[in-house]
């Protein structure tokens, strides 16, 4: 029988294949090497802070750990701090006159003990600010696993799925690679031969050779990708590389602690919960995976994380797992101002089907819903158009911002629990600090688990007790920004006091003296030019100074012409503003264009509107317009986007003109926010509000007119009545 090819054809062929069946395997061992170099690049950097601290260390402070250590003659030759101990030997310690050799082996000794207490003690930063050397090299490491990790699964799928056939086609062609041989082969032999060397011709210029090319040389190109790429995909999905640094070395992210204070067996159960996140686009954080666990495992719960978390991302792993379990149905409710947000949430993040039930066609989805399954998201006002069979269950349901429902009596909360009662699960999520107000936690507990809220009640004055915390743990969980994301970038907030203008201080006065106090808050921004606005002209050097540093600004302010005046004095640096008038699906798009624009653009916001269920970690400045009766807002504010996934340190103004109500109402903030820290109970120092109320308000506007009277020689009262007007305006 003819033979298709020749001796050299098949021992090329076979060679080639041999080739890149090696090359495949190869990679099998490529993610660990980088794993490897993460974990020496990140020990590196950890080590960088180390000798940072030493360097502040003087030298001196050996002699705390061995007493007549002799000082003076490392002091003359040069050694200042630990950290030049540190980085010397014992034999040129050995060297200076008046160090024995043995004095010079404990010194060094000394030294690395104190050293290495202090790496235990380190927590690094990963930041687009500081780009070192050693953060470079840890950022271009995990971006090369991240990278490797895709491609090394498409390789073992295909050796899990060629290997063993192109192995036997390569033993049926062999005959083929001898021509002495192949003359006293068998008939039956040739055919097979020939039939092999055909199926790996097929095999090497079609699918399977092409696409193990590309991995192969994708694989290799790994190495070659620039600090610029990594930086850039850093800052794209920072989580991801946090995720792989709290893998591959626990606790330098100061992380370690993922249980945050749950009692030991409940958290070893937790541990062991089963979760599946076959689905998921994203890649969750330690201590959200183990909120996902949580959830799972306690089936109704309060998810009282603290903003910026990532509450959204866990309940949307939460419904992926329970539909790789065999769940088809979901309930989301949230107010209409995130509504959009969830619903994009949802596609982003996982393979769910979303249906939004709102609107006009809410009725029409609901039985769209009904019928095919997935994640309605609805609002709390749509609820009470959920009219479900009495037998109708749905596996889950979210309820967002969940302190909306903390009356009982609100009609609301009626129609929201209605819905809730279709469901075994529930998960309710929060960011306020409930532990600040007892007898609202109790009151959402007691809508989730009615026998732990009764056994608290009798115990709420008790809130800040072990045992008090231990009861609740079965039902309440929250985590706090400083205890899981310490990775982020540095928060820094500084008050800028803007000289007032003989203009504005007219304006100011008169804004007193007219009764009109509400317009008095609006200091610097009420002249009718804002060019002639210390404030104005302020924030405009911010945002020329953000421009020249890459960055984009977000501006709030309480007051509604405020925010027209800054948007027609910006112009075309800004974007149109968010406020409590535009719509959940028109605050997306500007927060989608925001995203898109150059550095220096500036998105203005309501912030009662902004502040609150949105991301926008595309800005790095916030500035707030004026000081805020309630701290909770501007915190809320501030963490649009100061959250997770934000790469950048994030800069707070604060405009303030001196010697006005901004003064004053700053001062008394900070006064009572300062003895509100200072109690180890914060649910008996919450019993003294943080906000400003109707009474001290009254008196600051008092204080100010008085002042005013008494720089001008005039008199002028205000009653009670007058001040309780401007207060609820």
């Amino acid at each position: 029988m003819a033979k298709f090819f020749s001796s050299q054809d098949v021992k090329l062929l076979l060679e080639q294949h041999s080739r890149r069946l090696n090359s495949l395997k190869a990679a099998s061992s490529v993610p660990e090497q980088y794993l490897s170099q993460i974990k020496t690049t990140s020990d590196n950097l950890a080590m960088q802070e180390v000798m940072n601290v030493l360097r502040g260390v003087p030298v001196d402070e050996l002699t705390k750990q061995k007493k007549g250590l002799k000082i003076k003659p490392l002091l003359d030759n040069g050694y200042r701090t630990v950290a030049d101990i540190y980085s010397s030997t014992p034999y040129r310690l050995a060297s200076i006159r008046g160090i024995s050799q043995d004095a010079a082996y404990t010194i060094i000794r000394i030294a690395k003990d104190f050293a290495n207490k202090t790496f235990k003690e380190i927590h690094i930063k990963l930041s687009t600010d500081n780009k070192t050397k050693q953060a470079t090299e840890l950022v271009k490491n995990i971006h090369a696993y991240n990278l490797a990790r895709p491609i090394v699964s498409s390789c073992n799928r295909y050796i899990s799925e060629y290997e063993e056939q192109i192995d036997d086609l390569c033993k049926l062609v062999k005959p083929g690679k001898n021509a002495l041989r192949w003359l006293f082969t068998s008939k039956a032999t040739k055919e097979r031969a020939n039939f092999a060397y055909q199926k790996l011709t097929e095999l090497w210029q079609g699918e399977y050779g092409s696409q193990t090319k590309a991995l192969v040389n994708d694989l290799k190109s790994i190495s070659t990708a620039s600090a610029s790429d990594a930086w850039a995909d850093f800052a794209a999905q920072s989580p991801a590389y946090f995720s792989v640094l709290e893998d591959v070395n626990p606790g330098l992210l100061g992380t370690s602690d993922a249980v945050y204070g749950l009692p030991e067996e409940l958290a070893q159960k937790i541990q062991d919960q089963c979760f599946f996140p076959d689905g998921l686009l994203c890649t969750l954080r330690r201590y959200q995976e183990w909120g996902v666990k949580y959830i799972l495992h306690q089936e109704r719960v309060l998810l009282g994380d603290e903003m910026g978390l990532g509450k959204t991302v866990q309940a949307i792993a939460t419904i992926v797992s329970l539909k790789n379990t065999g769940a088809t149905h979901f309930v989301v409710v949230c107010p209409a101002s995130v509504l959009t947000n969830w619903c994009r949430e949802i596609v982003k993040h996982s393979k769910l089907s979303v249906i939004k039930v709102h609107g006009s066609l809410r009725l029409a989805a609901m039985k769209d819903w009904i019928k095919r399954g997935g994640v309605a998201v609805t609002t709390y006002e749509t609820t009470k158009y959920f009219k479900l069979d009495v037998n109708f269950q749905h596996t889950l349901t979210v309820v967002d911002e969940a302190h909306y429902i903390k009356n009982p009596e609100a009609q609301r909360t009626k129609n929201t629990l209605a819905l809730c009662s279709h469901s075994p699960r529930l998960l309710f999520m929060t960011g306020t600090a409930l532990e600040n107000n007892v007898d609202e936690m109790i009151t959402l507990i007691r809508f989730l688990q009615p026998r732990i809220a009764s056994s608290v009640s009798r115990i709420a004055f008790m809130s800040s007790a072990p045992q008090f915390r231990e009861k609740v743990a079965l039902v309440y969980y929250r985590r706090k920004r400083d205890d899981v994301l310490t990775e982020l970038p540095e928060l820094i907030e500084s008050k800028e006091w803007c000289a007032l203008s003989k203009e504005e201080e007219v304006a100011y006065e008169d804004s007193l003296m007219t009764g009109h106090y509400m317009q008095a808050r609006r200091v610097s921004w009420n002249v009718e030019d804002l060019h002639h606005s210390s404030k104005a002209n302020r924030l405009l050097e911010i945002i020329e100074e953000a421009e020249s540093e890459g960055r984009k600004v977000l501006v709030f302010s309480y007051f509604l012409d405020t925010i027209r005046k800054i948007y027609d004095f910006l112009g075309d640096r800004c974007l149109n503003p968010i406020s409590g008038s535009v719509t959940p699906q028109r605050r997306q798009e500007i927060i989608d264009e925001f995203n898109d624009a150059p550095a220096g653009t500036v998105l203005i916001s309501q912030i009662q509107s902004g502040g609150t269920g949105l991301n926008i970690q595309a800005a790095s400045v916030v500035v707030i317009c004026e000081p805020q009766l309630k701290p909770s807002i501007e915190n809320q504010a501030i963490s649009r986007a100061y959250r997770m996934g934000q790469v950048r340190n994030v800069l707070v103004y604060r405009l303030l003109c001196p010697e006005t109500i901004d003064e004053k109402i700053t001062a008394i903030l900070e006064e009572k926010q300062a003895i509100f820290d200072a109690f180890a109970d914060k649910s008996v120092a919450a019993k003294e509000s943080l906000e400003l109320d109707k009474t001290t308000f009254g008196e600051l506007i008092k204080a100010e007119i008085d002042r005013i009277n008494a720089k001008n020689g005039t008199s002028s009262n205000v009653s009670d009545e007058e001040v309780a007007a401007a207060f609820n305006e």
